[in-house]
């Protein structure tokens, strides 16, 4: 039982969902349908680009499994992450439409950036990093809903310690990074509003 409520408390914890859902729901609980229906899609374009590139490198005998868990899967994977990260942030800055958007594609690429740099040191957890930052933009909700946030991040850090996915140095490098990149973000998006 423990262990089918980690799977599922780490596959609800992936950045690609933990993040996209507090993006939406901001939108939403601000009245903005329109900004949460284009995020969806924003982040739906996305998640297939990085499960196609996955998928790919299964296909071609480079990777044993989409989940990208051995090291230079891993590298792999975050270095197809930072290019379309960036390309994307750049993107969308340039049409001008969404720029707390492309602010928040340059967080996610920073964020992929340090976890690529310590690789060396620790297998930073991006689990943690993201839900994290996650829990950081719903601050702008109210106290409220970071906490609940944040109580979800623990939960995802129980699930990857209770699955072997990573160390608590792991888990605390990913919260710190996400921390980082959280705390950043709302005084930067006021300079750029």
């Amino acid at each position: 039982m423990s262990h089918a409520l980690a799977r599922a408390l780490s596959i609800s914890g992936h950045p690609m969902l933990v993040l996209p859902l507090a993006v939406v729901v901001i939108a939403l609980v601000q009245g903005d349908r329109g900004a949460a229906a284009w995020a969806a899609l924003g982040f739906g374009l996305f998640a297939t680009l990085v499960m196609g590139f996955s998928w790919w490198q299964v296909r071609r005998g480079r990777w044993t499994h989409v989940d990208a868990s051995a090291r230079h899967e891993r590298g792999s994977l975050n270095r197809f992450l930072l290019v379309a990260l960036v390309a994307g942030a750049l993107l969308v800055a340039w049409r001008g439409t969404q720029p707390l958007f492309a602010l928040g594609m340059a967080m996610s690429a920073a964020m992929i950036l340090v976890a690529m740099l310590t690789a060396r040191w620790c297998k930073l957890s991006l689990h943690m990093a993201f839900a994290v930052f996650a829990a950081w933009l719903l601050r702008e909700l109210g106290i409220p809903w970071m906490l609940a946030a944040l109580l979800f991040a623990a939960a995802i850090a129980w699930s990857r310690l209770a699955l072997r996915r990573h160390t608590p140095r792991d888990l605390v490098a990913g919260a710190l990074v996400g921390s980082a990149a959280g705390a950043a973000f709302w005084p930067l998006a006021a300079q750029w509003g």
